[in-house]
């Protein structure tokens, strides 16, 4: 507890006192009016707490700055309610009106925003790296009902269609930028963490693939016994077989949000839904094949085979952003001393 004597200017022999908290409407009466305190101290550490959030986010840019498909973010801030000293006054007989009078008490975090600009294209020549060329994600995820997807086991050929009239049920989805796929054991097309790709399955049998895309979302499966296989602008898939004809493996599907500011990230390059971002299912009845847009449609990026979108980060503007977040963080921590020192002096005026 501190206690703050004030001698009266008249040199009387009274002080008010009061107790210090960690409110800042807390006052001080001084001859019968009062005196607020200490509002500048709350206000630099507000200050110093947002700058350290804009510090700890620039420097998630930073580190993210070769990260295939990254997103920037950058943080906004706004100034907390002002404490009214005076309202204003309408125009009264021969005098005009005055405006209020008001002390701000601070800044507040106002949003940290995921910038969705496209990055850099990087060639690669490797058939499996995609970038999108526009708006869209890639379509990702884990199998969470292993009934509903129909995928090859051991002795056991699936078609990789996945049954039921609903994606989500049987997947569970993310969504991504970062293109850099790759085939696993068995052939699957999956991302870097093992999560399969998800569009259009193929026509699939016990003796082959057909030679289109079939009308059922599933998994995307190129023989290991494929000679070659390409994939093309719209997502689909080709391959040419041990017999030297040319086959479908499948069709990768993307899709659009409404608002991809609103997309929860949840690691490993990925996205999530959240309740701003909007929705891949349109009609509240489950993730169908026919929600997933075919690239180039729609208003969706179409697919460039053998490049990969980089990191939209400006490492110049970030350097930039770290020199005014650490010069404000020092500019509210000299509002801090400064205050400190008034307040000593105010402490001093009792001897």
């Amino acid at each position: 507890m501190l206690l703050l004597w004030i001698n009266r200017l008249d040199r009387n022999a009274e002080a008010a006192s009061c107790e210090l908290t960690e409110a800042t409407k807390k006052y001080y009466l001084f001859k019968g009016r009062e005196i607020y305190m200490l509002r500048s101290l709350y206000s630099g550490i507000s200050g110093m707490k947002n700058f350290q959030t804009k510090l700890d986010v620039i420097g998630n840019n930073i580190a993210n700055v070769n990260t295939y498909g990254f997103k920037k973010s950058r943080t906004t801030f706004s100034d907390i309610f002002s404490q009214q000293v005076t309202g204003a006054n309408g125009a009264n007989g021969g005098r005009a009106g005055t405006n209020a009078k008001e002390v701000g008490l601070g800044s507040q975090l106002a949003s940290i925003d995921t910038i969705h600009t496209t990055g850099s294209t990087q060639m690669t020549s490797r058939t499996l790296d995609l970038s999108l060329n526009g708006d869209g994600m890639f379509v990702v995820g884990t199998i969470k009902n292993a009934a509903a997807v129909n995928i090859d086991t051991d002795g056991q050929t699936g078609n990789n269609k996945i049954t039921g009239n609903n994606i989500d049920d049987a997947i569970d989805l993310n969504y991504t930028r970062a293109g850099n796929f790759y085939l696993d054991d068995k052939g699957y097309l999956v991302t870097a963490e093992g999560m399969y790709v998800i569009g259009a399955a193929a026509e699939k049998t016990a003796t082959g693939f057909g030679t289109a895309p079939s009308n059922d979302a599933g998994l995307i499966q190129v023989p290991l016994d494929a000679q070659s296989f390409s994939i093309g602008p719209n997502g689909t898939v080709e391959f040419v077989n041990a017999a030297g004809e040319l086959n479908v493996a499948g069709q990768i599907r993307v899709v659009n949000f409404a608002n991809e500011g609103g997309l929860v990230k949840a690691g490993g390059n990925l996205y999530r839904e959240s309740n701003n971002s909007g929705t891949v299912d349109k009609n509240n009845d489950g993730v169908q094949l026919g929600e997933l847009s075919i690239a180039g449609q729609d208003g969706t990026a179409s697919i460039i085979s053998g490049a990969l979108e980089m990191s939209n980060v400006d490492l110049a503007e970030e350097f930039t952003d770290m020199i005014v977040a650490q010069r404000g963080f020092q500019s509210n921590t000299k509002i801090i001393t400064t205050s400190d020192e008034v307040l000593q002096e105010l402490m001093g005026l009792k001897r």
